[in-house]
């Protein structure tokens, strides 16, 4: 659930990158104000965090779990 959260939270900071890239326009320093006000400030370090807890992904191995009942038929329909 994290990891998920984590990764909402850095699409939301690219989204607002591409925004300032684009545009010029930084969303989360218009809603805040500035981009130098506590608000503003504080949403950028959670968008950091979730980057550096993003990278973590990289490293992880994951395990696919075989469905015993998933099952190949001869005409090529694979059926459960």
């Amino acid at each position: 659930m994290l990891d998920r959260i984590a990764l909402f939270i850095l699409v939301i900071g690219g989204l607002n990158w591409g925004l300032v890239g684009f545009f010029e326009f930084d969303f989360i320093a218009w809603i805040f104000g500035s981009s130098t006000s506590m608000g503003a400030r504080i949403i950028y370090v959670i968008v950091a965090l979730s980057a550096l807890w993003c990278i973590s992904l990289f490293f992880r191995r994951t395990n696919v779990i075989e469905d015993k009942d998933y099952h190949d038929d001869r005409d090529g329909v694979k059926t459960y």
